[in-house]
């Protein structure tokens, strides 16, 4: 069994970001530290390529990485009123995961991290300090590694909750037989879709081009839906809604993702630390995971580059999650109309502050300016009700792997 300083389990986004933080230079940094980074072998416990979506000014570290950005946004109501927003000095961006595991696998190869595949069953503490990781490599055999601190992004089945949707979606990449496609724009939420009796649904396009541009179709509801259902909702979408005429489909992702106010622990050991959704990173009132899997990642590396134990704050502040705990229970009871109430606040919030809000990053008078956008009557009831309603487990089909 070989040891290590840090063994990072799992090679998605918060598992790379971590390794590439953790190896890179930093300062105040005495010496560097032995990295581990296990992933599964190929096959079903490897995510298939995906996008992560963020906004963040220009000139972030993943710039060069960057598959397209957009400057504007736009969301259309169900009655196809739509609201095009520039949130200067915010751009929307898009990065490939194939880019982001080439361009980091390099780094990492440069900086001496070890790269092991195997198939992880169990991180825990060990009795004299430090933990331990098991499991089987790709032809069977047994698989360990010692480390002083181990960070273990496996998906793992959320605690109880009040309240937990899914966002489950599909989307097509598509090539126009003519221009459809104005590249400068994202459409961040159409609601010119069918609407299922239980939560919401959206049309989401990101054009690449004039004629290229993935269009998912998308829903926050308690159920996901079988693949011949999402072609017929994305036939309807691209055919009915946007009129896109003659289009040939270049590749497909399909994924589903909790939406959940269950507490997500900061470690799960003396020596383990949960990270990326796993550990809290997606937030729940929206699906999003990068960019706060970037913060929490970037405060770890600095916690172990000092010396310290890296056990830090969570992904998404206190505050955040309690608005997210009181809008996922008004739009499960149906007590707010979804599509009404994301375009309204598009229509009627600053596009660059409501997506400080929809990052964590508003000060409180800011989200009370906000509250004050949305249908205050039913949001107040919720959030009186939120105390007494009692948490409970999951079900079996609530649990999916995080796959945006």
């Amino acid at each position: 069994m070989h040891d290590v300083d840090v063994v990072i389990v799992g090679a998605g986004a918060a598992g790379l970001s971590l390794a590439r933080r953790i190896t890179g230079p930093a300062p105040g940094r005495d010496g560097g530290l032995s990295v581990a980074l296990v992933d599964a072998p190929a096959g079903p416990l490897r995510p298939p390529a995906r996008t992560w979506c963020f906004w963040e000014e220009s000139g972030g570290e993943y710039d060069d990485l960057l598959a397209a950005s957009w400057d504007r946004l736009r969301v259309t109501a169900p009655d196809g009123m739509a609201v095009t927003a520039r949130p200067a000095p915010l751009r929307y961006k898009m990065i490939l995961s194939t880019h982001f595991e080439e361009h980091t696998g390099a780094l990492l190869h440069r900086s001496g991290c070890r790269r092991y595949e195997a198939v992880v069953d169990r991180v825990r503490d060990l009795p004299g300090g430090g933990a331990e990781v098991r499991g089987r490599d790709g032809a069977g055999a047994e698989f360990g590694l010692r480390a002083r601190w181990a960070f273990d992004s496996r998906p793992r089945r959320p605690g109880p909750a009040r309240t937990t949707l899914l966002q489950h979606f599909r989307g097509w990449f598509v090539r126009t037989e003519r221009p459809c496609f104005d590249p400068g724009v994202a459409d961040l939420m159409d609601f010119r879709t069918p609407q299922p009796a239980r939560g919401l649904s959206f049309g989401y396009v990101l054009p690449l081009g004039p004629r290229e541009a993935l269009v998912e179709y998308t829903e926050f509801s308690p159920a996901v839906l079988g693949t011949a259902a999402y072609e017929r909702a994305l036939r309807h979408y691209t055919g009915d809604v946007l009129g896109l005429g003659p289009f040939r489909v270049t590749a497909a992702e399909q994924g589903v993702i909790p939406m959940t106010d269950a507490r997500f622990p900061r470690r799960t050991g003396r020596a383990v630390f949960p990270i990326g959704a796993a550990g809290g990173a997606t937030r729940p009132s929206t699906g999003y995971t990068f960019a706060a899997a970037q913060r929490h990642t970037r405060a770890i590396a600095d916690a172990l580059a000092r010396g310290r134990t890296p056990l830090v704050a969570g992904p998404h502040p206190p505050r955040a999650r309690l608005m997210d705990a009181v809008l996922l229970r008004a739009l499960d009871t149906g007590r707010i109309d979804g599509g009404a109430f994301f375009s309204g606040l598009f229509r009627d919030v600053p596009p660059h502050r409501l997506l400080r809000f929809l990052d964590g990053g508003t000060r409180w008078w800011e989200d009370v300016l906000i509250g004050f956008r949305t249908p205050v009557g039913p949001m107040l009831r919720t959030v009186l009700e939120l105390p007494s309603i009692p948490r409970r487990p999951p079900l079996p089909e609530e649990h999916h792997r995080h796959a945006l």
